[in-house]
């Protein structure tokens, strides 16, 4: 089985590179606007958030949501040999670019890696794209800079999607449409469908059966998940967990964790 330790985030070798470059705005996830390249108000000198273990309660779920896939400590300890952008602030644009563009291309290491324990039939293929984008991770800042990350991410995709048509064949639910915000979705039979970036925001998941199902890219904050089956979903990830709302009887993933707020 691939390793994918090294694709889990962990903040201890980072430099708080999301609480910086990226930007939010004021809303039910956030709760004050931040532009991009500046330091979140809760930023500590040290890169921890002052308020790391209220965050939920004090505004702000957004940021217990987000996943980096250990893009973070890639750009600060591999990228850029250990040096941040508080240390030196002539880098600090460059490492934040180059942080979006490892961001991505960690999260299609993770979906190929997920796929490779479910499409035996297209391993060399995956295999293949998981060594070339592993190689394009260890790239310097201005190659990295240079990558066209949509054409691999396009390129990487058309496997995925023979990955997940080989996983679902056979259990193939009716296709579902792509705007399920709110649905009522309690207890339905959704093994084996296609939930490619479906909206299934506040949706009622509860006790639904979710195996085999594709669910890349959805976007599943604030969905109701208690006792659902997700172990067997596919292309599932931490923070999708993290945004969606579930319980002791919810059956996840092995290698992902529950979410302290279930």
């Amino acid at each position: 089985m691939t390793d994918v330790t090294h694709l889990r985030a962990d903040c201890s070798r980072c430099a708080a590179l999301c609480c910086v470059g990226l930007a939010f705005a004021k809303s039910a996830d956030f709760g004050f606007d931040k532009p991009a390249g500046r330091p979140c108000k809760n930023l500590l000198a040290d890169y921890r958030c002052g308020m790391h273990t209220s965050l939920r309660e004090s505004g702000f779920p957004g940021c217990t949501v987000y996943e980096c896939f250990g893009a973070g400590q890639q750009v600060v300890q591999v990228t850029f040999g250990g040096r941040t952008w508080r240390d030196d602030p002539a880098i600090a644009q460059r490492q934040f670019d180059a942080f979006g563009v490892l961001r991505v291309l960690h999260e299609l290491l993770w979906y190929l890696a997920d796929a490779l324990t479910f499409a035996p039939g297209l391993t060399a293929d995956l295999q293949r794209a998981y060594d070339e984008t592993t190689l394009l991770t260890k790239s310097d800042p201005d190659a990295l800079l240079a990558l066209d990350v949509a054409a691999h991410r396009h390129a990487v995709n058309q496997v995925l999607i023979q990955a997940s048509d080989q996983a679902r064949s056979g259990l193939r639910a009716k296709r579902r449409k792509s705007d399920l915000i709110g649905a009522n979705l309690r207890r339905a039979d959704l093994r084996g469908a296609s939930l490619r970036g479906a909206l299934l925001i506040a949706a009622d998941l509860r006790e639904a059966d979710l195996t085999r199902a594709d669910v890349i890219g959805a976007d599943f904050r604030d969905a109701q998940v208690h006792g659902a089956i997700l172990a067997d979903a596919l292309f599932l990830t931490q923070f999708q967990l993290n945004a969606a709302k579930g319980d002791a009887t919810t059956t996840i993933p092995a290698g992902l964790a529950r979410p302290k707020h279930w």
